[in-house]
């Protein structure tokens, strides 16, 4: 959409810039996400409900701190991203002035990347699709759309339509995951091992 703005060269390349940035950023809280996911899911299997609300908190608190520490860097240091990627003051001043929306960005996809792996160690999968699904297609591109094009913020309006549904998404799953009856889902997971394991003996009786 970028491509439609008035000056689209100096659009395009200052949204790159901020994902190629966000990319790379979230590499780190992807690999937390993955972490908790596994834990989650050990902690349930083992029949361990406090086990798996502790690693929550756990792998929660590191994305919090790291997102704070990574985003207050960037912050710092905004005038000299647009610099690394160009070496035309045009467009690192108009990144300088994209890096605050940028740094919200790195808080809110940090905490909804940890999320979203807890939501798949549950076995959440289709919640984490359904509020994916809500959070930009129903909110965040809209709002792109009003804000970029609508109400003339350009490159600035597209990025605050992604974080509004960022924000989106990351409060979902907060609220699903500080709802969460542990008990109930390790329950839940039990069964499902159980079931499994008659199955695969089953199995394996057949073949003998």
């Amino acid at each position: 959409m970028s491509g439609l703005l008035p000056n689209p060269e100096l659009q395009t390349s200052v949204l790159s810039i901020c994902l190629t940035s966000i990319t790379l950023l979230f590499t780190i809280p992807y690999g937390l996400g993955a972490a908790g996911s596994t834990r989650v899911a050990n902690e349930l299997g083992a029949g361990n409900p406090e086990g798996a609300r502790s690693a929550v908190r756990v792998v929660m608190s590191v994305a919090v701190t790291e997102a704070v520490i990574v985003s207050g860097t960037l912050l710092l240091s905004r005038r000299l991203l647009g610099r690394a990627y160009s070496s035309e003051e045009e467009v690192a001043s108009a990144v300088a002035a994209m890096v605050p929306l940028v740094c919200i960005t790195v808080v809110t996809d940090g905490l909804q990347g940890v999320l979203s792996g807890v939501a798949r160690g549950c076995g959440w999968q289709h919640v984490g699709a359904y509020v994916n699904l809500g959070s930009f297609y129903l909110l965040g591109i809209p709002m792109a759309m009003l804000l970029g094009f609508v109400l003339k913020m350009g490159a600035k309006g597209l990025w605050m339509g992604v974080v509004c549904g960022s924000i989106s998404q990351t409060t979902l799953l907060s609220a699903i995951t500080f709802f969460t009856n542990w008990q109930k889902m390790a329950d839940e997971a039990r069964e499902r091992s159980l079931s499994e394991k008659a199955m695969e003996s089953e199995s394996r009786s057949l073949l003998e």
